[in-house]
């Protein structure tokens, strides 16, 4: 009876040692993921206000399309917009909803702004152009279109180089008739990596990458979406955020 005893006491302090150890594991592990959430909170609230030093970028915007809802473009000015790009067509048939409301805000409330085409691989340059031409006005106050270059899952087409480059230089004349002014091009990195659009098109260009500067184009950018995760008072979600390259900087 008394080696049974010593036995029961040992295996009863043997578990109450391992409900120890669990509970001061679980209690470590906790404590790590309420740090990791609070980093990862500080880092959405980091990304949600930055934008780069206006000391270097002085001239800086904002892109905007359907997503961000009703906007106030007084609150988009009073958060350091000078300039805007609106989304307004897309492919042969698409059209933002919100962009002749966006153009007509963003001028009275002295924002200057210009339309953005969304390029799709599975249809003509013409019919594209087309549906810009049909949408988008010619206003000498306007900036210069730009036509946004990225894959799309709806349209499975990869067309030769040599075809893309043919029918984006027939899209740009034709709208670039239409507006009165050169467009400018800005393809995503998966899409200058596989159709090196920059080195075909001889057009200024607008790159994306949030951050940090771009360096993906064959020569130095224009424009710069550096971040795509801000947020305004005056507008519903996230916008990009943009600056141009002081004039004469060849960094």
């Amino acid at each position: 009876m008394a080696t049974g005893a010593i036995r029961g006491g040992k295996v009863t302090k043997t578990a109450a040692a391992w409900r120890a150890a669990i509970a001061r594991a679980l209690r470590r592990i906790g404590a790590a993921i309420v740090l990791l959430l609070l980093a990862a909170g500080l880092a959405l609230w980091w990304a949600a206000r930055w934008t780069p030093d206006r000391a270097l970028y002085p001239t800086q915007g904002v892109t905007i399309d359907a997503g961000n809802g009703d906007v106030h473009w007084g609150s988009i000015k009073a958060a350091g917009a000078e300039f805007a790009y609106i989304a307004a067509t897309d492919g042969s048939s698409g059209i933002d909803p919100k962009f002749s409301r966006n153009m007509t805000e963003a001028r009275e409330a002295g924002v200057q702004a210009g339309a953005i085409h969304r390029y799709s691989l599975c249809q003509l340059a013409t019919d594209q152009a087309a549906n810009f031409i049909r949408h988008v006005p010619r206003r000498a106050d306007m900036l210069p279109a730009v036509v946004w270059l990225d894959y799309d899952d709806r349209c499975p087409d990869r067309p030769t180089r040599a075809l893309l480059l043919s029918e984006l230089a027939t899209f740009l004349a034709q709208i670039e008739a239409h507006m009165g002014k050169q467009s400018l091009i800005a393809p995503g990195p998966a899409f200058e990596s596989d159709y090196k659009v920059t080195r075909g098109i001889a057009r200024t260009t607008w790159l994306r990458r949030d951050f940090f500067e771009p360096d993906y184009g064959a020569h130095p950018w224009a424009m710069w979406q550096a971040n795509d995760y801000v947020r305004l008072s005056g507008a519903r979600g996230t916008v990009g955020w943009n600056v141009l390259r002081p004039r004469g900087e060849m960094r």
